[in-house]
C-alpha cells in the first residue's frame, strides 16, 4: 500500500524533537482527522539551518512531516516559497489518495513556521 519512502519516513522518522528558542514555529490541525504537526525551525541570514517536528496522527502525516525537514534544511527561505505539497508527495514516492491531505498539512506547519519567523525580523 505504502511505498518504499512512507515505508521508510515511518518507521524511521527523520528530525523528531523540539528546536530551543526556534526562529518560527508551525503548529497546525486537520480538523477532520485531527492529526497534528508542530515544526519548529532555525532560520539564519535567510537560510533554513534546522528543522524539528513533534508530530501526531496517521502513519502518512509522520512521514509527511519527516521528509519535509529534509526537504527544508539548508535552502533559502525565497526557494521554500515555490515547495508544494506534490514535491512532498514525489519525496515519499506518491500517498495513496485518501492520505494526500497529509501533505497539505505538512506545507500548512512550513507556511506558519516561515511566516511566524518573518514577524520576528
Amino acid at each position: 500500500m505504502y511505498t518504499a519512502q512512507v515505508a521508510d519516513h515511518i518507521a524511521n522518522p527523520r528530525n523528531i524533537g523540539d528546536i530551543e528558542n526556534p526562529s518560527g514555529v508551525g503548529d497546525v490541525v486537520n480538523e477532520v482527522c485531527l492529526d497534528r504537526i508542530r515544526l519548529m525551525v532555525r532560520v539564519e541570514r535567510g537560510t533554513l539551518v534546522d528543522a524539528k517536528v513533534r508530530v501526531s496522527g496517521c502513519p502518512p502525516t509522520i512521514a509527511a512531516a519527516s521528509v519535509l525537514t529534509e526537504l527544508i534544511v539548508g535552502r533559502r527561505i525565497s526557494e521554500l516559497e515555490s515547495l508544494r505539497a506534490e514535491d512532498i508527495e514525489s519525496a515519499l514516492g506518491r500517498l495513496p489518495a485518501a492520505k494526500r491531505h497529509c501533505a497539505q498539512l505538512a506545507m500548512d506547519a512550513l507556511r506558519v513556521a516561515i511566516q511566524n519567523s518573518a514577524d520576528e525580523d
